[in-house]
């Protein structure tokens, strides 16, 4: 399994949306992108997405821009990946045994099952907050 340009750009956006959740005013794609130093149009077309999943909302008129649509602490990792990547099981036969005939015979599945598992509940257990505060005590041993 490989998280795609998406996936990581994603999460570097919404960290940015995080990390100005408290000033309670929108932040325009375009700072996003040269803070982040990610291609605009890239960033807005995975802002679409992050917008469907609710994860973000955007605000119209001159002041407008984008915000979280929660706090911090309440999006985790997985929510970012998979409104980005879909679903993230290593293969197709956990989210799906339909699409294999050897689903009850296949030992090798529960590996891949566990492995699967493992792996959401990693990202599942990490907060846009728990981030923006492991940055802050990067910040504070400078």
């Amino acid at each position: 399994m490989k998280l795609s340009t998406k996936g990581r750009y994603g999460t570097r956006l919404m960290l940015e949306l995080a990390k100005r959740y408290n000033e309670k005013q929108p932040i325009l794609l375009r700072q996003i992108a040269d803070k982040q130093d990610i291609s605009l149009k890239y960033l807005e077309q995975i802002i679409i997405l992050l917008k469907n999943a609710k994860l973000v909302r955007s605000i119209r008129g001159s002041k407008g821009g984008y915000m979280l649509s929660k706090p911090p602490k309440d999006v985790n990792i997985l929510e970012i990946i998979e409104a980005l990547e879909g679903d993230i099981d290593i293969v197709d036969c956990i989210g799906h045994p339909e699409m294999c005939n050897k689903v009850e015979s296949c030992v090798t599945r529960e590996v891949w099952e566990t492995i699967s598992l493992r792996i959401k509940d990693s990202l599942r257990n990490i907060s846009l907050k728990d981030l923006i505060n492991k940055l802050q005590g990067e910040l504070n041993e400078i």
